[in-house]
């Protein structure tokens, strides 16, 4: 046996005790072969039993006040990170006790630290204003994986804000519409490489599938010269003006799941993708950085 896998197996021991509340001992015994036991030159069968005096039931019962005790320690983290992270604001009333019920048994079985402040954000922000955060989006949270999580972190900090829709979204080019005159013309197309900003496709795909992003592409409506759309990124707002006629924004937009959960991310807007927006549009578009 490797050291590594020496170091493996112990690691797994200790946890398996640590959840059993027993450790597990090895017995060898020989294999059995055409119904006789084999020789002692032969191989064993290893085999792991738990090393206690105590019935199944009583074992069975330990690991359940184990269960609770842990989870009750997940719980106190994460409100005891809550109080610390919530401001000093006026509260627009209390949640819903049913709302609370949901949240306290899927944030009860949150382990991780990181996780754990990311319910603490949404017990501090469902506080402060009752209906924020919905049970499909708690239950969308629990059930995200890492792959899942990273998606949409690398989303975060390409999504604007759009205040009268009270929506993010990702900007992924324009197209111009082909004027009456030239109607078998196609209109020009600029779209940008979402891919170069971090967010590859498959992450769009994953984004799609747990419900955080509308699987379609949505258009703005057409701009005229001098017509304009304002988006937040992190408290910054990017104005993009149309320098002519019948403009076209094309982008993708997150899910009301997706805009609950993309509050509790604040990350800066992506520095490249920032630099694409400018070179895409500028051609036909004035983007004002205030």
């Amino acid at each position: 046996m490797t050291i590594k896998s020496a170091q493996a197996r112990s690691s797994l021991a200790l946890l398996i005790e640590e959840k059993l509340g027993y450790a597990m001992i090895k017995q060898a015994k020989p294999m059995q072969s055409g119904g006789r036991y084999a020789t002692s030159n032969t191989a064993q069968q290893t085999s792991f039993f738990v090393q206690s005096q105590h019935s199944p039931l009583k074992r069975a019962l330990k690991r359940q006040q184990l269960q609770k005790i842990q989870r009750q320690q997940n719980i106190e983290a994460v409100m005891g990170m809550s109080l610390s992270l919530c401001p000093d604001v006026t509260s627009r009333g209390r949640p819903d006790p049913d709302w609370l019920e949901h949240f306290i048994s899927l944030a009860e079985d949150i382990a991780n630290h990181t996780m754990q402040k990311l319910w603490a954000k949404i017990l501090v922000g469902e506080s402060i204003a009752p209906g924020t955060f919905s049970i499909k989006s708690l239950q969308t949270l629990k059930l995200m994986t890492q792959r899942e999580a990273e998606a949409l972190q690398k989303c975060a900090s390409l999504c604007g804000y759009l205040e009268k829709e009270d929506s993010y979204l990702i900007i992924l080019g324009y197209y111009k519409k082909p004027s009456i005159l030239d109607l078998l013309r196609k209109g020009s197309t600029e779209t940008i490489n979402l891919a170069q900003a971090g967010l590859s496709f498959p992450h769009i795909l994953t984004l799609m599938d747990i419900n955080l992003m509308y699987r379609q592409e949505i258009e703005s409506t057409s701009l005229q010269k001098g017509q304009s759309l304002t988006l937040i990124y992190q408290n910054k707002k990017i104005n993009f003006e149309a320098k002519s006629n019948d403009l076209v924004l094309s982008y993708y937009k997150l899910t009301q799941t997706g805009d609950e959960l993309k509050k509790l991310i604040n990350t800066p807007v992506n520095k490249t993708y920032r630099q694409l927006l400018n070179k895409t549009l500028e051609e036909e578009f004035t983007l004002t950085f205030e």
